[in-house]
């Protein structure tokens, strides 16, 4: 298991960045260099609790499909969502926001692992999670630009 943790600190409401992480088009727009786009399930706006969509994006050269559900949700605060379908062993990502005098800790804690035994885990060193770490540094770059500068 290989578990990727990242912190932004983002000067906005706790509330917009929660809507921001949660939001479909945000998404495809911060993830412009994979190509990646929804392509079924909930395609566009917010996703809720329960609800899936399926990404399709360009990874290492590769159009990959991943279908995620959103499998806990506390509004404002917390944010589960899980691989149903995909490349992966398995994929859980928890999105955490903690707000003090106005500005936004967004925590996210990405927990992974890969097929393929060795050879999986040899990727993964060398390649995949610095991969998704900066895919999740460059969603994280667009929601804080979005959130402090919204009107």
């Amino acid at each position: 298991m290989t578990t990727i943790k990242l912190i932004t600190k983002i000067n906005a409401p706790k509330k917009t960045v929660f809507d921001l992480a949660r939001n479909i088009d945000v998404h495809q727009q911060s993830a412009h260099k994979t190509k990646e786009k929804a392509i079924a399930g909930i395609t566009s706006g917010l996703i809720n609790y329960n609800e899936t969509v399926t990404w399709r994006g360009r990874h290492f050269g590769f159009y990959l499909t991943h279908k995620s559900r959103m499998t806990a949700m506390d509004l404002y605060d917390y944010f589960v969502d899980e691989m149903e379908e995909g490349k992966f062993k398995s994929f859980q990502h928890e999105h955490t926001f903690v707000e003090k005098d106005g500005k936004t800790v967004m925590i996210d804690n990405l927990n992974y692992e890969t097929p393929f035994g060795i050879f999986g885990r040899l990727f993964d060193q060398f390649l995949l999670k610095k991969h998704l770490t900066n895919f999740i540094l460059e969603r994280n770059k667009v929601l804080k630009y979005l959130a402090e500068n919204q009107k």
